[in-house]
């Protein structure tokens, strides 16, 4: 018995080395560990106040903040784990063919992903901007990670895909101080232009919404059976839909009072 007692001893003695060497390893990995963590929380914060004090919309702020704080203490790990002796080659293997995977399967929705944060950080529009794009036309009412929402002027809610946004033309209304609005009708060659001028300019003397510089015109082209007249007058972005069908009336109303022969109207906005 006690022969074997001895010999338990002897092969501990002999473990002894590499027993207090691995624990060394572990306690130093769970100081790394500890400390790398903290590191990357006071990182990710500053970069939150950064991001802040620069003006970057919070729903991007928050997942570019997830993002590096993922990937840093994915690497944290990592080398903890190789710190304790774990091998981890095909760990990182694994982990880069499983993304590129992934990214084969999503490339369409990576793409307005992509789209997205560059919509969000570059801000060509934002929400309240009328906007014109991929053929739509309508109100920025919400700007998702994926998509961005528009509302139209016949209240019907579009979605557009982030990716087509940032690879093509868009027209942001809104960011103009002033637009060019017009109003297009049909008179007669028998009629008298210089009257039909007069009375059209007339009609914006006491309208404060119309800006008095650049002045309104009228402009007249002629056509195979008529006359085409065309008013035009500068206002904020957000008038020219009202203005627009207030003056489409009121230029109808004011030429028949005055026996002009009208042909067929129409409505346009620049």
């Amino acid at each position: 018995m006690e022969n074997h007692v001895n010999t338990l001893w002897g092969q501990f003695y002999g473990w002894l080395p590499t027993l207090l060497s691995y624990v060394g390893q572990l306690v130093l990995a769970i100081i790394v560990l500890l400390v790398g963590w903290s590191i990357i929380n006071m990182i990710t914060r500053g970069m939150g106040r950064m991001m802040a004090a620069s003006n970057i919309e919070p729903t991007l702020r928050g997942f570019l903040l997830s993002v590096v704080g993922l990937l840093l203490k994915a690497l944290l790990l990592i080398s903890v784990a190789s710190m304790v002796g774990i091998a981890t080659t095909s760990f990182v293997a694994v982990l880069g063919a499983a993304g590129l995977a992934v990214g084969m399967a999503l490339q369409g929705s990576l793409a307005n992903f992509a789209g997205g944060v560059l919509i969000l950080l570059f801000r060509p529009f934002k929400v309240g901007d009328s906007i014109t794009a991929a053929g739509n036309t309508g109100t920025v009412v919400s700007i998702e990670m994926f998509r961005t929402v528009l509302q139209d002027a016949s209240n019907d809610i579009v979605y557009v895909p982030n990716g087509t946004l940032s690879n093509n033309v868009v027209i942001n209304s809104s960011q103009s101080e002033r637009l060019l609005a017009s109003v297009s009708l049909l008179i007669d060659y028998n009629d008298d232009i210089d009257n039909a001028r007069a009375l059209l300019l007339g009609l914006f003397e006491n309208d404060a919404l119309v800006l008095k510089t650049p002045a309104p015109s009228v402009s007249f082209l002629p056509r195979p059976a008529n006359v085409a007249v065309t008013l035009g007058f500068w206002c904020a972005p957000g008038n020219v839909t009202p203005l627009v069908a207030r003056y489409s009336e009121a230029s109808i109303q004011a030429l028949k009072k005055e026996g002009f022969r009208l042909g067929v109207t129409a409505r346009t906005a620049a």
